[in-house]
């Protein structure tokens, strides 16, 4: 006979307790010394409360209760009964506490949870029961602190029993004598998040401060999952290392996991950790607490922090080795690596309690496919970081936005720059091109790059969209490159000599190492100047190259594909160009906000020795990005490394993976654009009719989900069909779909037809410029900045010394190098935000001829030039530093002129009385006290070479020069 629906599921509950580690026996076979944890079947309760089907025992005394019922039961409702359970233990009976502490529902298939050591127990779904030793360290932990005692009211046993108590009432028996006459609170992880100290604010950024008072409260709240959205370059990182340095200082988290998509960021995180100072004690984070950043497939149970990319832990869970290499690069959005994700299984070495707080960077892309059962495996808290959330994001995280800070308020704020759009395009970019029949091309393998020449024997179009893919056009590569080079130094940063930071994003490896060359050709230079960074480089590890173009002068330029996309912290970066085009949203803000990142004027120049300072980035876009409308849909190619003559193979030999169909279906798709009529006319012959874009829409219909659904109430009779039910329609839906790919002939046709598809090398077509230029948002924001500070200045004449003195022009009174400075200082800060370059650059951008000194850099006192100028006092905008030149070099000639000659050594202390007062405003006496005075016998020297007209001198000099 056949077991009933019960008995399947006691079966898959014992098979569960056992790896969980429990002794699972009969009443009339018990043994509680058997092991750590026994669990007893069909346990008999005092009357009125019948039988537990498992009762739980740690250390030889009771501890819970589980309650077992058929799949497909929901069990929330099953709560009561088990409640009720908990409080039917004999008296005589050994027991932790009483009502027992611990409640599981469980179907074998969906297991929850409830702890009464929770302030306020509430189930929560579980992956498996937990092990004996973790119960059991967690009640020796309330064992052993102490106790919170509150007056209550006396509660008989009856009453208590009955559950008529207002508040429940853990008692503790045995070794702690239990007082009816008191409520006890126990002390555990979830009850001291609730008693979490003041946070300290030092050293951290406001948005960071409330991100993590926000957390906190989140988890004193229990809920389960908290998602906080920072903007890129605002911080997460350290946000969360001083998150969990709370939770393990104060709340006593057990262990926490952070998990990042790649190895580099895992090794960039771990370095946080490194850095961090404590607020409350003189440690760093890494002296206090064990940090390990897992690179093997052991976890390090000595470590408080374990840092790991979710790859590996995926293959740790399943009993797999990962190679290297794969945790190089992100795998959050190529599920194509692995076949059809198998389903996470219990681990015994690492069971899902492991982690109390789990945290993932980049959660955006970490809940989809494989990735999200890592996620879902462990019984802990679960904390999101993304600068971009879509639907998706705020749907898996229940809608729990703890922090939103997006990108214009972290500009706002100084935690991040702004940026400009410079606008590049040309003729082949907009259009494509036309090469007529009879000239020769090259036909280049997309994989090995080998080349043939070929000539044509009919006309070659291509379009815009085509570039890169189908069609490399050698001089659209190098127009886009040339104009960057001609305007970069000239246009984008005016008056640098050195080429900014420069991140390039290619369309795939191929593209990406046809512009490193075309890059050191245009600039004239070697190796070093432009390198490429993507997961095909060879010869040097991927992040030594990243560590170089953050810290070191060269290279200038760096060239990659998606590796340097996200995450990846290179605060020196100022201009991110795009060669690619990027349709999804999300992907575009991580792609973008690499050059968001503030750094300190020393650092910057360490890298970028003509900087100034990084007052905003500059977005270089060559295809149009910035105006292409984007979406949170996820791209339908998932297994992009695989060929398609081996997906085809497969599902020829009965594959029915959804990943597989996807995959064909996308490959279909962009192979159907490719294709000439006479192509199109082959496939349908071979298809009745159907050809390529109808095959490739039936593939693309088979794995849809509502399908699916729908397919299964038809195949099964049913309104609410079961996920079994809906996996066997599916794979009826994919069986019929891919039918026609099961004839070799076909196969091997779409085969031929796409060998033929070669990305053709196009030199004959010759480029040009259509434009190059900051676009329109560029020229208002500068127009909005002008007009702000102009605004600033009218508004606030009567209240500030340096604008009451510039706006009314009073020679006599002189401004001071204190009033100059605090107006300097007063803008710089929020809510302005306007250093003194950035307000020079946004008058350059609109009224070029009568600016100079673009790119130089600026003194406090070129603060008197920008107001005299939004004044309208001075009809050229010039550095205070030439204004200031110009003016001595009329009052020298003056006095010449008048029959007053000047030695040398004369001169030479005139000249460093003007540069004085280009620093500082004016000079006065006790400033030859200083360098260069002093140096050069000081307030004496001076006097013995001027004498009694020096005093007159100086006061006429501060007055014709700082006019």
């Amino acid at each position: 006979m056949s077991p009933t629906p019960e008995q399947e599921a006691r079966i898959d509950i014992d098979l569960m307790l056992a790896e969980a580690g429990w002794m699972v026996q009969d009443v009339k076979g018990v043994n509680l010394h058997a092991g750590r944890g026994v669990a007893i079947r069909e346990f008999p309760l005092e009357r009125g409360f019948g039988f537990a089907d498992y009762l739980l025992y740690i250390d030889g005394k009771a501890a819970g209760v589980i309650e077992a019922k058929k799949a497909g039961v929901t069990l929330s409702g099953v709560e009561i009964q088990s409640d009720k359970y908990t409080q039917g233990l004999p008296l005589s009976l050994p027991a932790w506490f009483r009502p027992l502490t611990f409640r599981y529902q469980s179907t074998g298939i969906e297991t929850r949870f409830t702890s009464g050591l929770d302030p306020d127990p509430r189930s929560r779904q579980v992956f498996s029961f937990h092990r004996p030793e973790t119960l059991a360290e967690w009640l020796d932990e309330v064992c052993r602190g102490e106790a919170n005692v509150s007056p209550a009211s006396p509660m008989s046993p009856s009453s208590e029993r009955s559950g008529e108590a207002d508040t429940p009432c853990f008692a503790p028996t045995d070794s702690i004598v239990a007082d009816p006459g008191v409520i006890w609170s126990p002390d555990c992880y979830r009850s001291r998040l609730r008693r979490m100290p003041p946070l300290h604010s030092e050293g951290l950024w406001p948005a960071q401060f409330t991100a993590i008072g926000n957390l906190e409260k989140s988890l004193a709240a229990d809920r389960p999952r908290s998602l906080v959205q920072m903007a890129t370059g605002s911080g997460k990182t350290f946000t969360s290392v001083s998150f969990i340095y709370r939770q393990l200082k104060f709340a006593g988290a057990r262990r926490v996991l952070f998990l990042v998509d790649r190895a580099n960021l895992g090794r960039q995180t771990l370095k946080e950790f490194q850095q961090y100072q404590s607020p409350y004690t003189p440690y760093k984070f890494t002296e206090e607490y064990i940090v390990n950043h897992l690179q093997s497939s052991r976890l390090d149970t000595t470590a408080r922090v374990c840092i790991c990319t979710i790859q590996r832990l995926y293959s740790i869970l399943r009993g797999e080795e990962l190679a290297p290499e794969l945790e190089e690069e992100s795998l959050f959005d190529q599920t194509g690596l692995f076949k059809e994700p198998p389903p996470v299984v219990y681990n015994p070495a690492i069971p899902p309690e492991t982690f109390d707080l789990i945290v993932t960077d980049e959660c955006h892309r970490s809940i989809y496919n494989l990735w999200r059962q890592v996620l879902e495996y462990f019984d802990g808290y679960l904390v999101g970081l993304t600068a971009t959330p879509n639907k998706q994001t705020f749907g898996f995280f229940n809608q729990n936005l703890v922090m939103e800070y997006p990108h214009e308020q972290a500009v706002a704020d100084g935690v991040n720059v702004n940026y400009d759009v410079y606008r590049i395009r040309t003729k082949i970019t907009q259009g494509g091109s036309v090469v007529e029949a009879g000239h020769y091309v090259d036909h280049r393998e997309r994989e090995t790059r080998a080349v043939r020449w070929e000539q044509l024997d009919e006309e070659l179009t291509y379009e815009a969209n085509q570039l890169d893919r189908d069609v490399v056009a050698v001089d659209q590569i190098r127009t886009v490159i040339r104009t960057f080079r001609d305007k970069v130094l000239t246009e984008i940063f005016p008056g640098r000599t050195w080429v900014p930071k420069t991140l390039i994003f290619a369309k795939d490896d191929s593209h990406a190492e046809d512009i490193v060359r075309i890059v050191r050709e245009e600039f004239g230079k070697g190796n070093d100047f432009c390198q490429k960074i993507t997961y095909r480089t060879t010869g040097r590890k991927p992040e030594e190259l990243i560590a170089e173009f953050r810290t070191s002068p060269m290279p200038r330029i760096a060239v990659t594909v998606d590796m340097i996309a996200t995450g990846t912290d290179i605060k020196p970066l100022e201009c991110v160009f795009f060669m690619r085009m990027i349709r999804s949203r999300s992907f575009f803000e991580q792609m973008k906000g690499r050059g968001v990142r503030v750094i300190n004027d020393t650092d910057l120049q360490a890298v970028t020795p003509d900087a100034v300072a990084k007052t905003h980035f500059v977005i270089v876009d060559a295809v149009g990005v910035c105006e292409q409308d984007k979406t949170d849909s996820r791209p339908l190619e998932k297994k992009p490394t695989v060929s398609l003559e081996k997906l085809l193979q497969a599902v020829a030999l009965g594959n029915t993976e959804s990943e597989v169909v996807s995959s064909i279906a996308g490959r279909f798709a962009r192979l159907e654009k490719k294709l000439d009529s006479a192509g199109k006319a082959e496939i349908e012959k071979l298809t009745d009719g159907k050809g390529l874009k109808v095959l490739t829409g039936d593939l693309i219909a088979s794995i849809d989900p509502e399908r699916q659904i729908e397919q299964a109430r038809v195949d099964f009779g049913v309104s609410d069909p079961t996920v079994d039910q809906v996996r066997q329609a599916g794979i009826t839906l994919i069986r019929q779909a891919v039918k026609p790919l099961c004839e070799p002939k076909l196969r091997e046709k779409i085969l031929e037809l796409q060998r033929k598809a070669d990305q053709i090398i196009d030199t004959v077509s010759a480029d040009e410029v259509i434009e190059a230029g900051f676009d329109a948002d560029a020229l208002d924001k500068a127009r909005g900045l002008v007009h702000s500070f102009e605004q600033f200045i009218e508004e606030h004449k009567d209240e500030i010394t340096a604008l009451q003195i510039l706006y009314s022009r009073p020679y006599r009174q002189r401004l001071k190098y204190d009033e100059i400075k605090g107006l300097a200082e007063m803008i710089e800060k929020p809510p302005y935000l306007w250093r003194i370059d950035r307000l020079w650059d946004a008058y350059a951008a609109l009224e070029s001829s009568k600016v100079k000194g673009v790119g130089s850099r600026r003194l406090w006192t070129d603060i008197v030039s920008l107001v005299r100028f939004a004044l309208h006092q001075e009809p050229v905008l010039e550095p205070f530093e030439e204004h200031v030149h110009e003016r001595f070099a009329v009052w020298i000639a003056k006095q010449e002129a008048s029959g007053k000659g000047f030695s040398d050594e004369q001169r030479w202390w005139l000249e460093r009385i003007r540069d004085h007062v280009i620093a500082s405003l004016e000079i006065g006496r006790d400033d030859f006290e200083f360098t260069p005075f002093k140096e050069n016998g000081g307030i004496g020297k001076v006097y013995q070479l001027f004498g009694e007209e020096l005093w007159g001198m100086l006061e006429e000099l501060n007055e014709v020069l700082a006019a």
